[in-house]
């Protein structure tokens, strides 16, 4: 019972963390794809660190045919960064997670495609309602800056992250801290030729503030974030899992607009409910049993 608890206060410590990762990001003037190789570089070296401390080594005999999955899914993930940075840069942080939050949903359509599951009517009910959420708050209201371009990157960043989601189902036997370690170094591998040919690095002066809050990002929204994340997985069920997981949306729009001060019109908070409470729905089961 102590160990659930300690997962479950690990895992709701990693989505609020999450969470809290657009203020941030906002105060660090550098280019998306920059700061998405700092996110990975500095990630792998904590990590790194943590698991030459506890003398655990990764087990590369037996990653044989899965490796270039790892190396899919983390350059997936790095890119996937680039977008949301860039989503955040260009809407509000509510209507940036909101949209991109619209990557469980990706994943339960694909699922039947890729793994032959069968679609289920709630499912169906599921994905129309919450597309239904998404319109809501791409059409309907003002978010200021690059509204809509800010969507169309959160949604692409969606897009990527439901296929790291799709590709770590066929990734086994590798412990979730090495497969973390192993996808944020792949990342870096992508994301720093994008960076060098790109030339854009920074946006602006670095500041005091800027560094603090990169070393932020790359350590405690990255680095230990992730740890907590995954060490707290083992130890849960995926749906436990997946219903504390709406720790991390619900965090980033109250601090969007209660911190930052963001608008957000009656039809974008209908459509987010719709989001999350039918995307929450999908991941409920059919029945539940009383305790006996």
């Amino acid at each position: 019972m102590k160990k659930d608890l300690k997962s479950r206060l690990m895992l709701i410590s990693s989505m609020a963390i999450f969470g809290t990762l657009a203020p941030f990001v906002r105060r660090i003037p550098v280019s998306s794809g920059a700061l998405a190789l700092c996110r990975a570089a500095m990630a792998s070296v904590l990590i790194a660190v943590i698991l030459l401390i506890t003398k655990q080594k990764i087990p590369v005999s037996r990653m044989g045919k899965q490796l270039p999955l790892l190396i899919a899914s983390g350059a997936a993930m790095g890119v996937n960064w680039i977008l949301l940075f860039e989503a955040y840069k260009r809407t509000t942080v509510s209507v940036a997670t909101l949209s991109y939050y619209f990557a469980p949903v990706l994943v339960t359509v694909l699922c039947p495609l890729l793994f032959k599951e069968k679609l289920t009517a709630k499912q169906i009910v599921c994905f129309i309602a919450s597309t239904a959420g998404l319109v809501l708050i791409t059409g309907i209201g003002t978010g200021g800056g690059d509204h809509l371009g800010g969507i169309l990157f959160a949604l692409g960043a969606a897009v990527l992250y439901a296929s790291v989601v799709l590709i770590n189902k066929f990734i086994r036997d590798v412990d979730g801290i090495h497969r973390t370690l192993l996808q944020f170094l792949a990342a870096a591998v992508v994301l720093l030729p994008y960076v060098l040919l790109t030339g854009d690095i920074t946006t602006g002066p670095m500041d005091a503030t800027g560094w603090l809050c990169l070393l932020a990002v790359g350590i405690i929204h990255t680095g230990l974030a992730y740890c907590f994340y995954f060490s707290a997985l083992k130890d849960l069920s995926g749906q436990e899992a997946s219903i504390l997981s709406y720790i991390d949306p619900l965090v980033a729009v109250l601090i969007s607009v209660t911190v930052l001060g963001e608008p957000m019109t009656p039809w974008q908070i209908l459509g987010g409910l719709l989001i999350l409470g039918f995307t929450l729905w999908n991941e409920l089961p059919s029945r539940v049993r009383r305790p006996k």
